[in-house]
C-alpha cells in the first residue's frame, strides 16, 4: 500500500502570522504555486491559496500590508503521512480540495497535491475515481 508519504512534497515554503498578504502573494509568485501554509512555531495554523487573495483580499479591498491571518483559511483538513494514498483522494474528493497538508505530531512536514496523486503509481480504482470527481466537480465551477 502506498501512503501519502511516498508522494507528498515535503520542501515546504511557508509563512508565519507575522508576514502580511503582499509578502504570501510575492512568495506565491515566485515559486508558481497556488497555497502558502501559515506556520507558528512548526504547527500549521491556516492556509492562502491564490483563491484566498482575491475573495478575502482585493475582493474585500484589503491593502497587501493586510495580516495574513485576516485572509488565511483556518478550518483545514489534513491528512497523516502514513494514510494511504486512497484515503488522501477521498478526503480530497469529499472537500473539494486540490492541496491536502500533512501534519505529523501537529507539524507540518508536507503536501500532497491532487498533482502528486495522479502521477503516482499506485493502482487503486478507488482513489483514480475520486481524483477523477475532483477534477470533473472543480472543472464545472469555473
Amino acid at each position: 500500500m502506498q501512503t501519502v508519504r511516498d508522494v507528498m512534497t515535503t520542501n515546504i515554503e511557508y509563512c508565519t502570522p507575522l508576514d502580511n498578504v503582499y509578502e504570501v502573494a510575492v512568495k506565491m509568485g515566485d515559486l508558481d504555486v497556488g497555497v502558502i501554509p501559515i506556520v507558528e512555531n512548526g504547527r500549521l495554523i491556516g492556509l492562502i491559496t491564490d483563491r484566498d487573495l482575491v475573495v478575502r483580499g482585493i475582493a474585500e479591498k484589503r491593502p497587501g500590508s493586510n495580516e495574513v491571518i485576516n485572509v488565511m483559511s483556518e478550518n483545514l483538513v489534513t491528512v497523516s503521512p502514513d494514510a494511504s494514498v486512497q484515503e488522501a483522494a477521498e478526503l480530497m474528493a469529499k472537500h473539494q480540495i486540490r492541496r491536502l497538508p500533512v501534519v505529523e505530531n501537529g507539524k507540518l512536514i508536507g503536501i500532497v497535491s491532487l498533482g502528486d496523486l495522479a502521477t503516482s503509481s499506485y493502482s487503486d480504482q478507488n482513489a483514480k475515481h475520486a481524483l477523477s470527481e475532483i477534477s470533473e466537480q472543480h472543472h464545472n465551477t469555473h
